[in-house]
């Protein structure tokens, strides 16, 4: 046990390189939500992975970007508040994209955490061929001197085992800092909240993503049964956002519902009877308060 290594790991990039889906695969279980939309992740979620020699903290965090509402600059503070104390920083770059401006502005921010170990991270390297994949780490390679540079795969598992092992060397000896069984520290509300969340992602027009949060009135399981009851509100901007959430005739919003109740029965283990209701915060992505009230 003295040869034991516990600590925080950040996985950092532009949006939607597959921070989110690798931390799932590699905790094992869903705790972050995914989407092909950008700034999925707005909180800094923490999955734990225990291996036999460490344990690794993951803290998912939302997509370094140029902020252009006080939503965006808050998104922004939440990596650089994650990064300021965590032990290795994992800059994921995809396979199937050229490195780019994002990129190099992400790849200097990286030399102000001097404390941390830094690893490059090639994502998504089942879309390419291995000449490709090979380019691209030279490419990447290029950019500092890295701690390590690893390709890996979440959605075909390649390479994860080896991440973890390599991972876990980077970190400091200590004892497991959280419970063997624990995968996350994330509340079931947030969990929930963010499930509901990602069904509304999808299909949704460009403006409505960024536009979109959630909160829950009321949640628990019904007496004498064995259905959870969930009651929660989908925040938007505009009337006409919430006119695109509903759909016609209720249509879109009963399939968010369905989508989203699929995910959360996995997460229960049991039925859940969703209630979901539609509306408004005018600006709220540029309102401090509203933001306060929305938990951002």
């Amino acid at each position: 046990m003295n040869d034991f290594r516990s600590g925080f790991i950040s996985f950092v990039g532009r949006p939607n390189v597959g921070k989110s889906t690798l931390t799932n695969a590699l905790v094992g279980e869903k705790i972050a939500i995914t989407s092909s939309k950008p700034q999925t992740t707005r909180r800094a979620i923490r999955g734990i992975v225990n291996t036999p020699t460490a344990q690794l903290i993951l803290v998912d965090t939302p997509g370094l970007h140029r902020p252009r509402t006080l939503l965006g600059q808050r998104l922004n503070d939440v990596v650089g508040n994650a990064l300021s104390s965590v032990d290795v920083i994992g800059f994921c770059v995809p396979a199937n994209e050229k490195i780019g401006p994002g990129d190099a502005f992400i790849n200097e921010q990286l030399g102000e955490y001097r404390r941390a170990k830094l690893v490059a991270l090639v994502t998504k390297s089942e879309t390419v061929s291995r000449d490709a994949l090979a380019k691209q780490l030279v490419a990447i390679n290029e950019l500092r001197n890295w701690d390590a540079v690893i390709p890996v795969s979440a959605v075909s598992g390649e390479q994860l085992e080896e991440l973890k092992v390599i991972l876990g060397e980077l970190l400091p000896k200590s004892k497991a800092l959280y419970p063997e069984d624990m995968k996350t520290e994330e509340s079931m509300e947030s969990r929930i909240c963010e499930l509901i969340r990602e069904a509304s992602l999808e299909d949704s027009r460009e403006e409505l993503p960024h536009s979109l949060a959630v909160t829950i009135d009321e949640m628990g399981p019904r007496e004498d049964s064995n259905i959870y009851d969930i009651h929660a509100n989908l925040w938007v901007e505009r009337d006409s956002q919430k006119a695109i959430i509903i759909g016609k005739g209720g249509s879109r919003l009963k399939q968010i519902g369905s989508e989203a109740r699929v995910e959360i029965e996995k997460l229960l283990g049991t039925k859940v009877m969703l209630r979901i209701h539609v509306k408004v915060a005018p600006d709220w992505q540029r309102d401090p308060k509203q933001l306060g009230r929305l938990g951002m």
